[in-house]
C-alpha cells in the first residue's frame, strides 16, 4: 500500500464546481492510503447507480461518473456535460481505448484503478457522452475472458505505488509484454522502467494508434544475463496506417540483482521509418 498526500489534488478539486459536493469529505482528511481493494469489494463499495469521483493520475483532472452495470468490472458513464468535457481533455480532446491509472475518490476511500476514454455500447444520462466506458480495479477481468487485462492491470499496479515491485519480479517475457503495453498505452512512465536507455525521446510513440502482439522466447542457453524475446506485432500508426511486423529484442540484466529491461532500438527505429 502507498500512502500518499493529495493537497494539490484538493486545491484543485476545492475550486471546481461539479466537485462541490465532495469539499467537505475531500479537506476532512488530507492523507489518503491508496488501496488496492480486489474486485469483489469494490463492487459491494460502489453499487450501481452510485456516483464517485475518478483522478487521472496524469494530469490531476478529476470528474465525476456513476456506475450503471458491469459484473467484472465497473461500466460507467460521465456524470453531467461538464464531466464529459473534463474527460476528453484527459485524452487530449480524442476518445481512445488506452488506459490511464486512475483514482477513485469515494466515502473516504481512494482506489486504485484503470480506465480507458472510448465510450461504447449503451448509456443512459443526458452527458454528451454517447455510451458508457470501463473502469477496471484489482481482479478486474473484461467481458471476454476470466483474466486480467494486462494493460489495465498495469495501470492499477501504476495507481497503486506498486509498479515498481511487479515490473522488478518479471522474466524477460513478462517485461517485453509490460513495454508493449507501455508502447500501446502511450505511458512514458511504464515505458521508462521497462527499457535500458531511459533517456530516449519518446514522442514517437504518439504514432502509435493501435498495438496487439504475441511473444514468444528464443532459445539463449549459455548467456544467462541477456535473453531474446520474439514478438510478432501488429499495429495501426497514424501516419502509415497498419503494419505487421517481427521483432526479436533483448532483454538484458545489468548486474544479477538487476531487474530485466529491454532493449527499445528495433521499435523506436520502426516507427521512425
Amino acid at each position: 500500500m502507498k500512502k500518499i498526500a493529495i493537497i494539490l489534488f484538493i486545491l484543485s478539486l476545492s475550486f471546481e464546481p461539479h466537485a462541490n459536493k465532495f469539499s467537505k469529505q475531500v479537506f476532512a482528511h488530507v492523507d489518503f492510503q491508496v488501496e488496492m481493494t480486489q474486485w469483489e469489494e469494490v463492487d459491494r463499495l460502489l453499487p450501481r447507480e452510485s456516483t464517485f469521483l475518478v483522478i487521472d493520475m496524469e494530469t490531476g483532472k478529476s470528474f465525476n461518473v456513476q456506475r450503471r452495470a458491469g459484473s467484472n468490472h465497473a461500466d460507467v458513464q460521465p456524470l453531467t456535460h461538464k464531466d464529459t468535457k473534463i474527460m476528453k481533455e484527459i485524452y487530449g480532446g480524442k476518445w481512445s481505448w488506452k488506459r490511464k491509472a486512475v483514482l477513485i475518490l469515494s466515502n473516504y476511500h481512494l482506489i486504485a484503478a484503470s480506465m480507458h476514454g472510448m465510450p461504447h455500447g449503451a448509456g443512459a444520462l443526458q452527458n454528451g457522452f454517447p455510451g458508457h466506458f470501463c473502469i477496471h480495479f484489482n481482479g478486474s477481468t473484461t467481458h471476454k475472458t476470466d483474466s486480467p487485462d494486462l494493460s489495465h492491470h498495469l495501470m492499477v499496479m501504476k495507481a497503486g505505488g506498486q509498479l515498481d515491485s511487479y515490473l522488478n519480479e518479471l522474466a524477460p517475457l513478462g517485461v517485453v509484454d509490460a513495454f508493449l503495453a507501455g508502447a500501446k498505452n502511450n505511458d512514458q512512465v511504464l515505458f521508462k522502467k521497462t527499457i535500458l536507455n531511459d533517456e530516449a525521446n519518446l514522442k514517437i510513440l504518439d504514432e502509435i494508434e493501435a498495438l496487439r502482439w504475441q511473444t514468444s522466447t528464443v532459445s539463449n542457453e549459455g548467456t544467462p544475463f541477456i535473453k531474446e524475446i520474439n514478438a510478432d506485432l501488429q499495429l495501426f500508426l497514424t501516419d502509415k496506417g497498419p503494419l505487421k511486423t517481427r521483432i526479436t529484442f533483448k532483454v538484458v540484466k545489468t548486474s544479477p540483482a538487476a531487474p530485466w529491461q529491454v532493449d527499445e532500438t528495433p521499435l523506436l527505429k520502426l516507427l521512425k521509418k
